[in-house]
């Protein structure tokens, strides 16, 4: 469950930022310069990582800088750890 809004990343150049923050449903919202083209494969790149917590509920915000998946994937990996951290104490 996510508990509090937390961020991973930046946005610089070959990077992004990650921001996760708690919803009762999935909400997914992406911007970068191509848009057109990666926005159907990180969504559901994030709606694989929300499936691997179990979590059905979550809003996650990508500010895209031409981050390469694994990018993508550690970054909303690194948010989502740390918006569900306290659940952990």
């Amino acid at each position: 469950m996510i508990v509090r809004s937390a961020n991973a990343g930046t946005l610089e150049s070959s990077d992004c930022l990650v921001t996760v923050m708690p919803a009762e449903t999935i909400e997914i919202e992406y911007a970068g310069a191509n848009e057109k083209i990666f926005r159907g494969r990180t969504e559901d790149l994030v709606r694989e990582i929300l499936g691997k917590y179990s979590l059905t509920g979550g809003a996650v915000k990508i500010q895209d800088s031409g981050a390469l998946e694994v990018t993508l994937r550690a970054r909303i990996e690194t948010a989502l750890e740390r918006a569900m951290e306290a659940i952990a104490r």
